[in-house]
């Protein structure tokens, strides 16, 4: 469902995606086409990849329904020129439906760049196959 999105199969194609158990790891080819005008990464794509990090690591305990991002906080600490990034996320807290997830994005000399923490929820949809959820 994630890989087939329309943002993801015309915009950040090279994205790459493995989940396990209360985590996820996010990777993706870095490209000029994302940068600001200052030649470097533009911060939505440090949101991006932070928060489908967490917001994964949250979604592998959750398999009944859609999960929302209802707040999300990001530090941006280093400019990124070249590469490949890695977001990874991880579960922090979890109850019946307020869920917290951190994440970290290492450039490709894995040195931390930024890092955000986020709050979801469950919503009143259902995953199931019409919409695109296996």
């Amino acid at each position: 469902m994630y890989l087939s999105g329309l943002i993801n199969q015309e915009l950040y194609y090279s994205v790459q995606i493995e989940v396990t158990s209360e985590k996820a790891e996010i990777s993706m080819q870095v490209e000029p086409k994302y940068f600001h005008a200052g030649n470097s990464l533009h911060g939505s794509v440090y949101f991006k990849m932070l928060d489908d990090a967490a917001y994964f690591a949250v979604n592998s305990i959750v398999q009944d329904s859609f999960v929302y991002t209802t707040s999300f906080n990001i530090q941006i600490l280093r400019p990124v020129k070249v590469g490949n990034i890695r977001a990874v996320g991880e579960l922090k807290f979890k109850s019946k439906n307020l869920f917290i997830a951190d994440a970290i994005l290492y450039d490709e000399k894995n040195r931390e760049v930024a890092r955000g923490s986020g709050n979801f929820m469950k919503s009143g949809i259902e995953l199931n196959e019409n919409i695109g959820y296996k």
